[in-house]
C-alpha cells in the first residue's frame, strides 16, 4: 500500500496514529493540529517524528495535500450534559467549521470526523448536510470494556456524477459503507490492574447494597450495558457506583466530583492491595432500589487507574505516563478510542 499523508486536527494525544498502526496502514506524513500542551506532550513521547501545528484556527491547507483528514471536534457545547448548551455556535463545538473549511482547503481522499452521539438531532443534521454524508454511530463497549457511544462522519471523494433518488447529482464526498465491529465481550473486570488499588484515593465503606443485578443474566445477554449497583451521598452523576461485571461509564475530561471523570465501580477482594480497617470506611451507601434486598459488605470502591481508562481507550499501557494523573484523564477523556477508529480505517483500505 502507498503510505498515506494524514492531518489529524484536534489531535490530542494522537489516537489517530496508533489506530493507523492498528489498521496497518504506513504512514508518510503524520500533521498534527493541537493546542492542548499536556496532550502535545503526550503525542511528542510516543511519536517524535509528527509535525506539529498548535491552533486549528491559524492552519491552511493546500489541496490534495493530505490523503486523509482526521479529527474529533470538541463537543463540550454539544452534549446534553451540558446545560445552556450554545451548539455549534458555541466557543468550542463552533471549531467544528474550521474542520470545515480546512477540509475545503485540503481536498482529501477520505475525512472522518468524530464527535458525541447524544448531540441535539439539529446539530446532527446540520453536520450532515455540510459534510454530505450520514453519520455512523458505534458504541465502544463493542471492542472495548467502555460504553461510549459516538457518531462518525466518513467520506471518499469522487469525480463523478451519480444518480439517486431519481435524480442526478454531484458531490465531491460519498458515505464510505462501515459495519458494527465485532462484539468482543470485554468487560470492566477484564482490564483491571490485579493488586493495584487506585494511588490517588479508594472509597473503603461499609456499605448497603442491593442483590438486584442478575450478572448472569447480563453476561449472557446485555453485555454493552453498565450494572449500577448502588449511589454515594445523593447519587448524583460524580456519585453513582458500578459492577464491574458490566461495562464503565464513558470517559470524560471534564467535570467535578469523586468520579466525574471515569466512574466509581465496586471493586472486589482480589483487586487491591491494601487491607481494609473500620477507621477507613465511607458513609453509608444509598442503594439504587431500596426496596430490593440489601448486604453490609466491606469493599473497595473507587476510580479507575490512568492505566485501566489507557485499556478502555485501546492504549498501551503507560501511553500517558509523564504529566500529572488530572491530566493523564482529561486527555484520556478527550481522545478516540483507538480500536473503534481502527475498524472505520480497515473500511477505507
Amino acid at each position: 500500500m502507498k503510505p498515506f499523508k494524514i492531518l489529524s486536527l484536534f489531535d490530542g494525544i494522537s489516537c489517530a496514529r496508533v489506530a493507523l498502526e492498528r489498521a496497518g496502514i504506513p504512514v508518510e506524513l503524520y500533521w498534527a493540529v493541537e493546542i492542548d500542551k499536556y496532550a502535545t506532550q503526550i503525542s511528542q513521547k510516543n511519536y517524535p517524528d509528527i509535525v506539529r501545528t498548535s491552533d486549528v484556527r491559524n492552519f491552511v491547507g493546500e489541496p490534495n495535500s493530505f490523503d486523509l483528514v482526521i479529527g474529533g471536534s470538541p463537543c463540550q457545547d454539544l452534549s446534553i450534559a451540558k446545560k445552556d448548551r450554545k451548539g455549534l455556535d458555541g466557543e468550542r463545538s463552533g471549531l467544528f467549521w474550521e474542520y470545515v473549511r480546512i477540509l475545503e482547503e485540503v481536498k482529501p481522499k477520505y475525512f472522518i470526523l468524530e464527535n458525541v452521539a447524544s448531540m441535539p438531532k439539529e446539530a446532527k443534521q446540520i453536520i450532515t448536510e455540510t459534510l454530505g454524508v450520514e453519520p455512523i454511530m458505534i458504541n465502544a463497549a463493542l471492542v472495548s470494556a467502555q460504553n461510549r457511544k459516538r457518531l462518525f462522519w466518513v467520506g471518499e471523494k469522487i469525480e463523478h456524477i451519480f444518480k439517486e433518488n431519481n435524480r442526478y447529482n454531484y458531490s465531491e464526498y460519498v458515505k464510505v459503507d462501515i459495519t458494527q465491529p465485532e462484539d468482543r465481550g470485554i468487560l470492566l473486570k477484564d482490564i483491571l490492574e490485579n493488586g493495584e488499588s487506585d494511588r490517588l484515593k479508594s472509597y473503603c465503606i461499609d456499605a448497603n447494597y442491593y442483590k438486584g443485578a442478575n450478572w448472569k443474566q447480563y453476561t449472557e445477554k446485555g453485555r454493552r450495558q453498565l450494572v449500577r449497583v448502588a449511589s454515594l451521598n445523593s447519587g448524583g452523576q460524580g456519585d453513582r457506583v458500578y459492577s464491574v461485571t458490566g461495562k464503565s461509564v464513558s470517559l470524560s475530561a471534564n467535570g467535578g466530583g469523586r468520579g466525574a471523570k471515569t466512574g466509581l465501580y465496586h471493586i472486589p477482594h482480589g483487586y487491591k492491595k491494601e487491607k481494609i480497617t473500620q477507621e477507613d470506611k465511607y458513609p453509608t451507601l444509598h442503594a439504587q432500589n431500596p426496596a430490593a434486598n440489601h448486604l453490609i459488605i466491606q469493599d473497595n470502591i473507587r476510580k479507575l487507574t490512568p492505566i485501566e481508562c489507557e485499556r478502555l481507550q485501546g492504549l498501551p499501557d503507560n501511553y500517558t505516563e509523564g504529566i500529572s494523573n488530572t491530566q493523564r484523564y482529561k486527555c484520556l477523556g478527550n481522545a478516540f478510542n483507538v480500536d473503534v477508529v481502527a475498524h472505520i480505517l480497515k473500511h477505507i483500505i
